[in-house]
């Protein structure tokens, strides 16, 4: 038993940093926390993979603490008290601290909490500045002004300057180019002529922390989606230093070239699935980022394939966090095209004949997993086209996905995917017709639509479903030159094919969402 601790270190979950804040203001005396909560777990259906990756982390993160002389006190969920605040009573009242210290939290509603958390407690409660980004909440404000609409292109080159990244001498982008996508879009039969086999990624072994973990996870979320038992995922940061070096040497070089690309049965290809590890604090974004340039300098990895792993961190990953704490808490509620309709029935199972969702909703269910093309234009593709009702969206997302957190998914889901900022962040809605999904990917092949057939029942559902979403809602992007040829097209097409499109369109929905009229 500790006896009256100065101060209370309580480390959140997906704030696992190998130096974070607390240990260079720790005394002695002081006490590091760590509390699992059944509340938080059972939020919402979490899938099984990201709490096993959670609780797993934190219970070794812990462990290494202890092993290197902190005081730590960890509530587990077998200890009872399941909400956060009736485990830190538990503390409080037991070892009276004279103040509880966080690490200022990466998701709002956790932020909003503290100052309840505060008074309920009757305990002082010092937040220390987030250090899990490169880029504050602040200067992102700052950067962002007035701005009625922000670009992650225009954020991403002010940061790669400032962070001196692949700059040259001359203060210029290395290689004369911000952006090398065009380098970056291999399609799914070019890389089956390739012959190229990814290699596989190294699956850590369970040891028993993880394997007590699986066992808790299937007793008290049994119903979640996943299977806490197919779990591969690392869970201490020498096992997401390996996974890194893994990407590096055996991966990174393929990654520009097919990072677009999805074929079945390759559920990783040569991306590198370290958004799990980044998003908890088990690798931290500039030692990615020194990782890639160093084998870019020695001539092991092309500059393309550097600029587009770079740009995922500090172009994406950074401008999304930045959005996030621009625009909360009023962002959840945007619905720009007032879509309402609910999730198909069928959304959680992938039981549909459309190929590409079955296998991606499949690949989600099997491991938290799909790659950002997957996410975006083939499931987002979907719920846009389908008018899915934006929160439904978003908690879909959040539940299904191992890296998912408010912050990642917020911005993502309801600025790039549904546009239902209306175009805050995203230049035009992402939607496509089966032409970019057959070309990319070969779920096409044995799929019983075709995707060269434009309306009826063989079809592919995308292509009706592309020009009914302009049919329903051309009027919001008149204004908007990305749009204008699409609306050309549409306004061109004869009677007649308006009214097959829209008969096509009338008897998917019935079909595919029994449950609600068209």
């Amino acid at each position: 038993m500790v006896s009256l601790p100065m101060k209370v270190y309580w480390i959140l979950g997906d704030q696992l940093l190998k130096n974070h804040p607390a240990f260079t203001r720790a005394a002695k005396g002081d006490v590091i926390l760590f509390v699992e909560s059944t509340a938080r777990a059972g939020h919402l259906r979490y899938h099984q993979h990201k709490l096993v990756l959670l609780y797993s982390a934190m219970r070794h993160y812990a462990q290494d603490l202890k092993k290197n002389g902190f005081q730590v006190l960890y509530h587990h969920i077998e200890n009872g008290a399941g909400d956060y605040l009736s485990a830190l009573k538990l503390f409080v009242d037991r070892e009276k601290p004279e103040s509880l210290v966080v690490m200022a939290p990466n998701e709002w509603e956790m932020q909003a909490l503290l100052p309840k958390l505060s008074q309920k407690l009757g305990l002082p409660v010092e937040i220390l500045p987030n250090e899990q980004f490169l880029v504050s909440r602040e200067d992102f404000k700052n950067w962002a002004g007035d701005k009625r609409s922000l670009l992650m292109a225009h954020h991403y080159q002010f940061q790669r300057k400032r962070l001196n990244l692949l700059i040259d001498s001359q203060g210029k982008p290395e290689g004369g180019s911000w952006s090398f996508d065009p380098e970056n879009r291999s399609t799914a039969s070019e890389f089956l002529k390739s012959h190229q086999t990814p290699p596989p990624l190294p699956h850590p072994e369970h040891d028993p922390i993880t394997r007590d973990v699986i066992n808790l996870v299937k007793k008290n979320w049994a119903d979640h989606p996943g299977d806490a038992e197919n779990f591969w995922l690392p869970v201490t940061r020498e096992e997401a230093l390996r996974w890194l070096d893994h990407f590096i040497r055996k991966k990174l070089s393929g990654f520009g070239p097919f990072e677009d690309a999805m074929i079945s049965g390759q559920n990783t290809l040569y991306h590198s699935v370290l958004s799990p590890l980044l998003n908890i604090g088990l690798l931290t974004p500039m030692e990615c980022i020194a990782a890639a340039l160093a084998e870019y300098e020695k001539g092991k990895a092309p500059l393309a394939s550097v600029e587009g792993f770079i740009r995922q961190i500090v172009g994406w990953r950074e401008f999304i966090n930045g959005i996030y704490w621009l625009k909360m808490p009023g962002y959840r509620d945007e619905n720009f095209l007032q879509a309402s309709r609910p999730l198909p029935p069928w959304i959680h199972s992938g039981e549909t004949d459309m190929n590409c969702l079955h296998q991606c909703i499949k690949q989600v269910n099997a491991s938290g997993y799909n790659h950002h093309i997957q996410r975006l234009m083939v499931l987002g593709n979907f719920f846009m086209l389908s008018g899915c009702e934006p929160k439904a969206v978003l908690r879909w997302y959040m539940e299904m996905y191992v890296d998912a957190y408010d912050w990642v998914m917020q911005p993502n889901v309801l600025g790039m995917i549904l546009y239902a900022d209306g175009g805050f962040i995203a230049t035009k809605p992402y939607v496509a017709g089966s032409g970019y999904i057959s070309r990319m990917s070969n779920y096409c092949q044995g799929c019983r639509y075709k995707p060269d057939i434009k309306t009826g029942p063989e079809a592919c559902p995308f292509n009706y479903l592309y020009w009914s979403f302009f049919d329903l809602h051309g009027g919001k992007f008149k204004k908007n030159p990305r749009v204008g040829m699409m609306l050309r097209t549409w306004e061109k097409k004869s009677p007649e094919d308006k009214l097959s499109i829209r008969d096509s369109s009338d008897a998917f929905f019935a079909a595919h969402f029994p449950t609600q009229t068209s």
